[in-house]
């Protein structure tokens, strides 16, 4: 029988997929369970499964065509009679850019517009169909501000007068010789798509503060043989989390989201820390979950084990997901500044700088030139007000400055 498969439900919220590779061609005998095609989320790569044996009589999407659940991928001719059903494939891990993703509707055909039931209704009120909305929430979803914006512009488009025609381009723009034209696919399109949305979405600033890290280096070099012995490895990263999670319990607003459809601040009285790591394939974000109910010794186990398997590309779903408030990393290389982009919808993200010595003057007059360190803080302002944000860069400092009281609960 002839079999047309198309794109199954591959997850809780996703709505659509890229098509990253093809690991069939027309006209190829496949095996059922067999990787078909690799499909890229927002939350995960994912390898498609084949749901039946048979051969391979055409291939509907084009890599790095966006295809929605319910999308028809393939068609194969069958050599059973009734192929059975594809279940979920497994997650293999991807960058977890968005931890908190409002619910969309799932198992939708592939030609009807995902939204919830408030904006259909809404929708209806307006005599609006939604098919004429361009959606900009999770996988094209319209929300009731596309809508909104959609009855503004519609009316402003028809008192508008018509604009004169625009002259002919001169020239036309060729390709250079020494140009290299690359599609932006993959995690990078994933990236790059959750960076726009950010920026569309909040109001950023970032706070810079400079930390005397002195009494941190010491105390760190003479825990980390108790740690080097066990094979583990206590980075300034594990201090960083630790001092971090403590300022989060006094500064509760900054271990927040905004759900923008629903005008609402999520603020989590859990703590799940994202690290962000750069792979070969692009910047993951891993999590330490409950990191507030973990000594700097576990985190530094945890932070180790991410790493290695995130670089590997072994990491699950879960722990790239759900992250409350983000620290991002260059370790030696982290530079003097710089001003990460928030982790949306989160509303707070750490970015930490190299150490190294450098000359001060003393209040006496002397110079001195303890280890210092540059903490820059970005925050979005429809939460957290500038005062605010210096006072958690403060509580953090205290912390650093005064790593003892950290390593009580050392094991």
């Amino acid at each position: 029988m002839v079999y047309e498969f198309r794109l199954p439900d591959i997850g809780e919220g996703v709505a659509q997929g890229e098509v990253v590779k093809w690991h069939v061609k027309v006209g190829d005998t496949v095996k059922e369970d067999q990787p078909l095609l690799s499909v890229l989320t927002d939350k995960a790569n994912v390898e498609i499964p084949s749901p039946a044996s048979g051969v391979v009589t055409a291939i509907h999407a084009k890599e790095g065509e966006m295809i929605k659940v319910g999308g028809l991928l393939v068609t194969i001719e069958a050599k059973e009679a009734a192929p059975r059903a594809a279940a979920p494939p497994p997650v293999p891990p991807l960058p977890a850019l968005s931890p908190f993703q409002p619910s969309v509707q799932r198992n939708a055909p592939a030609d009807r517009v995902i939204s919830t039931p408030a904006v259909r209704r809404r929708a209806a009120e307006l005599g609006v169909g939604l098919e004429s909305v361009r959606g900009t929430g999770p996988g094209g979803r319209v929300t009731e501000a596309d809508l909104e914006n959609h009855v503004k512009d519609k009316g402003a488009a028809a008192a508008a007068p018509v604009p004169a025609a625009r002259p002919p381009l001169l020239v036309t723009p060729k390709e250079h010789p020494l140009q290299e034209r690359i599609p932006i696919r993959g995690i990078r399109r994933t990236i790059a798509e959750h960076m726009a949305l950010t920026m569309q979405k909040t109001a950023h600033y970032t706070y810079v503060e400079e930390i005397d890290v002195t009494e941190l280096v010491r105390v760190r070099e003479h825990a980390k043989k108790r740690f080097e012995e066990s094979g583990v490895p206590l980075s300034y990263l594990a201090f960083i989390v630790k001092s971090a999670v403590e300022a989060l319990k006094v500064h509760p607003y900054l271990n927040a989201m905004i759900d923008d459809e629903k005008g609402e601040i999520v603020v989590c009285h859990y703590y799940n820390i994202g690290i962000a790591t750069a792979t070969p394939d692009g910047l993951i974000v891993s999590v330490i979950k409950d990191a507030d109910k973990k000594s700097i010794g576990s985190i530094a186990r945890e932070i180790q084990d991410l790493a290695s398997r995130g670089k590997a590309g072994k990491l699950a779903r879960e722990e790239m997901t759900g992250s409350t408030f983000t620290i991002t990393s260059l370790g030696a290389l982290g530079g003097l500044l710089a001003t990460p982009i928030l982790n949306y919808p989160e509303v707070a993200i750490l970015g930490v700088h190299k150490i190294e010595r450098r000359p001060i003057c003393l209040p006496d007059g002397n110079i001195a030139t303890p280890y210092m360190m540059n903490l820059s803080l970005t925050l979005d302002h429809r939460v957290i007000d500038g005062y605010e944000g210096a006072q958690f860069i403060v509580s953090i400092k205290s912390r650093l400055e005064d790593p003892h009281q950290l390593l009580l609960e050392l094991r």
